[in-house]
């Protein structure tokens, strides 16, 4: 019998709306080079790796009247040129061009009688630039059975690594009656089943939703801030199915100095910047910002399972826990909100089992796509009454990695928005450099680009409050 979904993973097929898509993205810059990555490169280097993650060649099958939850099978008509799809901006293409268009696709919802993902190589690029640009639904990807595809194509050196040779046959789809056989022999053992399925697959939201609490509070670790309602703010209001998604790049080394000043984590210092970014961006639009405003977080952290190091094999588990952050909007000095929001992160993270960048660099492949994946997996689980946004952080490696020989130089991601949240933040370092990616709603979030421009800012104001980082 093909694999079950699990039933969160069920619930982000039947959660998913117009206006929320539940793909989650990531934005790859490479530096072209002679003979480097075009689009028949990348179309072999899929094949050479999907064998990797064989959940990409695999669909969603429904069961016949919703009596269990779907499974997962091969399609037989699986085409890796229908996913790998080539795109291209006129030349030079810029960063806002680059942007523009990555909104546009990330608005657009896959296609659920397929394999639920997509990628795009985008030409056309200034600098002798391409990008790539992925969607993959966060059902597909749990960090067990399967992670993102970005995992594993990517490699150490611009020599890539022998591809995998493989004659793939699909195995026979199962016929509408083993299906719904399968699922009376289940529905025997465990009477409820059909019952919780048919509310959840026709739209019982609050059925719906009470099952993903229920696992939420068993995957994921909430703080005590989760008692009080989330502060109103203009990020949380009813959103469209369009986005606009920007970017801001920053020097690692910058948030290094300020963490060796202040004997704190640099996810301190990432999270004391966007607070920062958050108040100047506040401020530029006349909203009202007291001595006491804040902007509640959403940040998940990789946290350590079983064991403390990931298996070879680049399996992550559900090792995401959730932790609520206030975000000191309202404080005017940077090493005021700095250390509030130190003192916040160390009460969260008291127990010692959050996962540093040296454990998440061991598992192999490249991990940030699949652990930014889990982390919107944890925030769709959890009720948006609490808090105003997610900002995922996933240190990556400090290191060179490359694709069909082109060398990465950017890794931006795309977080999806949650119902009723309008901006989303997701970060990744890698190779010396701090990548931002904000995806806000078309209609509320017009000034996102005004949002993203002021990272460099908060993060020059902090260096500057801090005459030991100074010096460096």
């Amino acid at each position: 019998m093909p694999p079950r979904l699990s039933a969160l993973d069920a619930s982000f097929l039947y959660l998913e709306q117009a206006t929320t898509p539940m793909h989650v993205g990531g934005v790859a810059v490479f530096k072209r080079g002679p003979g480097g990555l075009d689009y028949e490169s990348l179309v072999q280097l899929v094949e050479q790796r999907i064998s990797l993650v064989p959940r990409y060649r695999q669909k969603v099958r429904y069961v016949p009247g919703n009596l269990a939850r779907p499974v997962w099978i091969d399609d037989p008509d699986f085409d890796v040129a229908y996913h790998v799809r080539r795109s291209a901006l006129p030349r030079p293409g810029t960063d806002a061009q680059l942007c523009d268009l990555v909104a546009r696709l990330m608005s657009r919802p896959l296609d659920h009688t397929r394999p639920l993902w997509e990628m795009y190589l985008v030409e056309g690029l200034e600098d002798e630039r391409v990008a790539v640009v992925t969607k993959t639904h966060q059902a597909m990807v749990d960090g067990i059975s399967a992670i993102d595809l970005s995992q594993v194509i990517l490699d150490v050196s611009a020599q890539a690594r022998p591809g995998v040779e493989e004659v793939w046959m699909p195995r026979p789809e199962p016929s509408d009656a083993r299906l719904v056989a399968e699922a009376i022999g289940e529905a025997v053992s465990r009477p409820g089943v059909i019952v919780d399925n048919v509310r959840a697959a026709t739209g019982d939201a609050v059925a719906t939703a009470t099952k993903v609490a229920g696992m939420a509070t068993k995957l994921f670790t909430m703080a005590r801030a989760a008692t009080r309602p989330a502060p109103g703010t203009p990020l949380n209001v009813d959103i469209s199915t369009q986005r606009r998604y920007a970017i801001a790049r920053s020097d690692l080394e910058a948030y290094r100095t300020v963490r060796a000043a202040h004997g704190c984590a640099v996810n301190d210092v990432v999270l004391s910047v966007v607070a920062g970014a958050l108040r100047s961006w506040l401020l530029s639009r006349g909203e009202p910002v007291t001595s006491g405003s804040s902007v509640r977080a959403m940040v998940p952290l990789s946290v350590r399972g079983d064991a403390d190091v990931p298996s070879s094999a680049g399996g992550l588990g559900n090792r995401v826990s959730s932790f609520l952050v206030d975000l000191p909007v309202g404080e005017p000095s940077p090493l005021v909100r700095l250390h509030h929001v130190t003192h916040a992160m160390r009460e969260h993270t008291s127990t010692g089992q959050n996962v540093g960048a040296d454990t998440l660099v061991r598992i192999g492949g490249f991990a940030p796509p699949t652990l930014h994946a889990l982390g919107a997996r944890a925030a769709s689980g959890i009720s948006k009454r609490i808090f105003n946004l997610v900002v995922t952080n996933v240190p990556g490696p400090q290191f060179p990695l490359y694709a069909a020989g082109a060398r990465m130089l950017e890794m931006f991601p795309v977080v999806p928005l949650a119902k009723g949240q309008a901006l989303a933040i997701g970060l990744t370092s890698y190779d010396g450099g701090v990548y931002y990616g904000f995806n806000g709603d078309r209609d509320a979030m017009p000034d996102v680009e005004v949002l993203a421009g002021m990272v460099d800012e908060a993060l020059d104001e902090l260096v500057a409050a801090s005459p030991q980082a100074r010096k460096h």
